[in-house]
């Protein structure tokens, strides 16, 4: 079963074309992340299918029904977007940005309900930012602040969530935190999501659904451990490595060459 669908989809900006004719299943309940160079065209397709992007021909199908056609209200209660880089108005609190998350339920005369909060609330504790509730956003640290964003596409409330690069200048440990923070999120209540990584370790092991881009298509698509490997590598990054087990999670652990200094082991290497 799919939550998202692309029918012969091109996509691009005047008359330069970033996706060609893709055909593209994301499974329900899953999480996908899109890996590729840049400038392949992973946040272009993840606009798309957020309806954020217009295609130039193709449709990106909604639970069946074509994005294009269903009301934006319809889509906002259905899908979620977290977009790279987000900005909050100084000042805003914490509290407030997740309550933004709201808007999309509320009518043009519809008041704050007591459901309104609770989805408000269940985001703060999910993101472990009740105690930040009344600080700025803007005094948070990157990882808490991420979190928040994250908490405010949480209390909107969809099925599906979109994320573009959310471990986006964060260190490791906020990335891990973050991704953690996800994975927990998808295990417990199954909501399908669907990211942008670049570090291609950390999606191996988080992913349950890769789709490498490549040449305005997918060049393979499928669970890491069938997907990566050398030859994906070379032709999908232009880079030269390793493929052996990730120790602690069994999943696929990219080991790039480099010009510094190798001490050549047996890893157990895959091709």
């Amino acid at each position: 079963m799919f939550s998202i669908e692309t029918k012969n989809l091109t996509l691009g900006y005047d008359d330069t074309i970033i996706i060609e004719e893709l055909d593209l299943n994301i499974p329900k309940g899953e999480i996908t992340v899109l890996i590729g160079g840049n400038g392949c065209g992973k946040s272009t397709l993840l606009r798309s299918l957020a309806r954020l992007l217009k295609p130039q021909s193709g449709a990106v199908l909604l639970e069946g029904s074509s994005i294009q056609q269903l009301a934006t209200k319809e889509v906002a209660t259905k899908l979620a977007i977290l977009p790279q880089g987000p900005e909050a108005p100084e000042g805003l609190t914490v509290y407030q940005l997740i309550k933004q998350g709201r808007y999309p339920h509320q009518g043009l005369f519809k008041k704050w309900t007591s459901k309104d909060e609770e989805k408000v609330m269940q985001a703060l504790e999910a993101t472990r930012l009740t105690e930040l509730a009344d600080r700025p956003v803007d005094a948070l640290s990157g990882g808490q602040r991420q979190r928040a964003w994250i908490a405010m596409t949480l209390a909107q409330d969809t099925e599906i969530i979109l994320l573009d690069e959310p471990t986006t200048y964060l260190d490791l440990t906020h990335q891990i935190e973050i991704l953690d923070l996800l994975f927990e999120l998808n295990e417990r209540e199954k909501r399908t999501i669907v990211m942008v990584l670049h570090d291609l370790n950390l999606a191996c092991r988080y992913a349950h659904h890769l789709i490498a881009v490549k040449d305005r298509t997918v060049y393979a698509q499928g669970k890491p451990e069938e997907v990566i490997s050398c030859e994906l590598v070379r032709h999908v990054f232009e880079m030269e490595c390793q493929v052996t087990s990730d120790p602690l999670f069994g999943t696929p652990l990219c080991i790039p060459y480099g010009k510094g200094r190798c001490i050549v082991k047996d890893v157990g290497v895959a091709t």
